[in-house]
């Protein structure tokens, strides 16, 4: 655990392994991946700020997977947007914690989302990805990713 006033460093960074083959999903969660190393870079005056910014992200991304599972009868729909309300659930009571000076637990939440991530990404949002563009388009979703370079000897 980072003490207080550390600034943390999530292990999570973009990776083209993120990638789910729907534009707008994949747009998303680079966005999210994004405003979580904000809050984790984010000194303590800062946190709440960047805190907010990430709730307002999380509220709107999950809305919006949340009505394509909907309107489109999706049939892993309630396992996945119950996930979705536990992370929800879970930022309110992180915000809650913070607004009594709780930083720490800011951190621990960062870090908890940064774990989380790869693994509702690849089984979750995958399964709603190929859904909809099979949906809309009839077919699997494309996924280019970029080859990484390789590392110095």
């Amino acid at each position: 655990m980072a003490p207080d006033n550390t600034i943390c460093e999530t292990s999570l960074d973009w990776d083209d392994r993120y990638l789910v083959g729907h534009p707008t999903m994949d747009d998303t969660h680079l966005e999210f991946v994004e405003l979580l190393a904000v809050l984790a870079r984010a000194d303590d005056s800062r946190l709440p700020g960047a805190l907010d910014d990430l709730a307002r992200h999380l509220e709107a991304h999950f809305s919006q997977e949340n009505h394509w599972m909907k309107s489109t009868g999706f049939p892993a729909g309630e396992c996945h947007v119950e996930e979705h309300t536990k992370v929800l659930d879970s930022l309110r009571e992180v915000q809650e914690h913070l607004a009594s000076g709780d930083t720490q637990i800011v951190r621990d939440f960062a870090e908890a989302l940064a774990d989380w991530f790869p693994g509702h990404t690849d089984y979750m949002d995958s399964a709603l990805a190929t859904w909809l563009v099979k949906a809309s388009h009839g077919g699997a979703p494309l996924v280019l990713r970029r080859a990484k370079a390789p590392s110095p000897a």
